[in-house]
């Protein structure tokens, strides 16, 4: 499985066998950084933590060179032109078939990848299921955060599950993407506790804090 690291909310599990799809990623460094694309639905917050976490820790061993959104609406574009980040917007493609329009979209995606010598994907808030073709062509470089305790809770509807299931610790999970919903390999988790009052809108926000620091320290371990 790999190696173990333990804090008192966190849980690190970092796979050594990495070399199924594209091979072991390399090792990143401050003079040739990892270069990663972050794709985004919406607000873009999580891209904006990890944006600023690598412009801000002078030891960062990875950089955001490219940010990608499904939504002309993602307020996250905004937040990455402001970062110095060069941001694209790729919306579904007007066909009717649906496995074809989901052909064509990733297809506009990988171009843009190769474009910008992508070398690691990192999911934050990407509303799409992607295909298992475009996984197996990036397994293991793809990695997703979720708000949930994995396996608990997959989906679109995280927080309103949790607060349905009454369970009194909810929180964050780091995890390699597969072909499935939110069932890849878990790399790292941070617990965050449900109080009774919480609303969908109160949790989404406490456990927020806790992915904006969880997913830039998973990164940092991946790719050194």
């Amino acid at each position: 499985m790999g190696a173990l690291f333990r804090r008192a909310q966190d849980i690190y599990t970092i796979a050594h066998d990495m070399t199924n799809g594209m091979g072991p990623l390399r090792t990143g460094s401050v003079s040739n950084p990892i270069r990663c694309a972050v794709l985004i639905s919406g607000s873009g917050s999580g891209m904006e933590a990890m944006a600023i976490h690598q412009q801000t820790h002078l030891d960062c061993g990875h950089c955001t060179v490219l940010v990608i959104s499904d939504n002309a609406e993602a307020t996250g574009l905004t937040k990455a032109e402001r970062l110095g980040i060069p941001a694209h917007c790729i919306v579904l493609p007007d066909e009717t078939d649906r496995t074809l329009r989901r052909h064509l979209h990733e297809q506009q995606i990988q171009s843009l990848l190769q474009e910008y010598q992508i070398e690691l994907i990192l999911l934050s808030g990407y509303m799409r299921l992607v295909s298992a073709n475009f996984v197996d062509q990036w397994t293991p470089h793809i990695i997703n955060i979720h708000p949930s305790l994995l396996p608990a809770f997959p989906g679109a509807h995280a927080h309103r599950d949790v607060l349905a299931a009454g369970v009194e610790v909810s929180g964050c999970t780091v995890h390699y993407v597969d072909a499935g919903m939110d069932s890849g390999e878990i790399i790292g988790q941070r617990r965050v506790p449900v109080f009774a009052e919480d609303d969908e809108a109160s949790l989404a926000e406490r456990v927020k804090i806790e992915e904006h620091q969880l997913y830039p320290e998973v990164i940092d371990r991946i790719v050194s």
